[in-house]
């Protein structure tokens, strides 16, 4: 779909690069969203399932590789940022690192071109889950002392507490959720815009070669281009699931640990 939005009335012989009049048609396709969304929760499940049940001898390339991954957000982000309280969050932990993990990748996946997380309410949901958990747990581990430990951090000398504490009061409670959310939403949108509009506008100018001729070449510096995007935006969908999830962790750690 953004393939063919991106390519609709381009004019090769008077423009560089083939865009949409409008790019949020890019993003705007609420339907195919929901079914992408139901496709990455079965996509983790299967990979979940098959790549943990039962014990093999010797355990296939598969099984080896998801064990891999199960055990380092297990042992490097739950338990190593958390303590050993962050088995407790492990599951969620792993949950949300693997389906943004899918949901990010399937801006790679011929036929199908679209992150999910370029939608920003899928983003922000899961953002707003993680700000729930960390409040729930800061109130339910220290009482009214979380709040107190926010706004008068004792480590700030004195005379800065009431400066330092409003800036982690409004840090924690209001603003944590939002940049979680923006900073994958950005990330990913740009990503996708970017590779959308450089292999299109390339295969469109390359097609055009009978018509304007040598100009045609203007196709392989944006095929060559987006190839590296290409190569670029799966080390950004995987950076961007661990920076989500690690945040996550970090942020329940200072309410288990407030102290710290």
């Amino acid at each position: 779909m953004g393939v063919t939005l991106a390519t609709t009335e381009c004019d090769t012989s008077g423009e560089v690069i083939c865009a949409p009049a409008d790019v949020l048609e890019l993003f705007l396709h609420p339907g195919r969203t929901v079914i992408l969304i139901l496709l990455a929760m079965a996509i983790v499940i299967a990979i979940l399932y098959f790549g943990l049940r039962g014990e093999r001898l010797v355990p296939t390339k598969f099984g080896v590789m998801v064990e891999a991954l199960v055990q380092y957000v297990r042992n490097d982000i739950a338990i190593g940022i958390i303590g050993p309280e962050g088995i407790k969050y492990f599951p969620y932990l792993l949950t949300i690192f693997t389906f943004i993990l899918v949901g990010n990748l399937f801006e790679l996946v011929p036929g199908i071109n679209f992150p999910i997380m370029s939608r920003m309410a899928i983003p922000l949901f899961l953002s707003l889950v993680t700000y729930v958990i960390f409040v729930v747990v800061g109130f339910a581990k220290n009482g009214l002392r979380y709040v107190g430990d926010v706004i008068w951090p004792r480590s700030v000398p004195i005379g800065l507490r009431w400066l330092v504490g409003l800036i982690e009061f409004v840090s924690y409670f209001a603003l944590r959720p939002v940049t979680l959310a923006v900073r994958l939403f950005a990330n990913m949108v740009a990503g996708h815009l970017m590779l959308t509009l450089l292999l299109v506008s390339g295969v469109v100018f390359l097609g055009d070669v009978g018509d304007i001729g040598i100009r045609s070449g203007i196709g392989l510096l944006w095929f060559a281009f987006g190839l590296g995007i290409f190569a670029f935006e799966f080390v950004v969908a995987v950076l961007q699931a661990y920076i989500f999830t690690l945040l996550s962790a970090v942020y329940v750690q200072s309410s288990v640990h407030p102290e710290h």
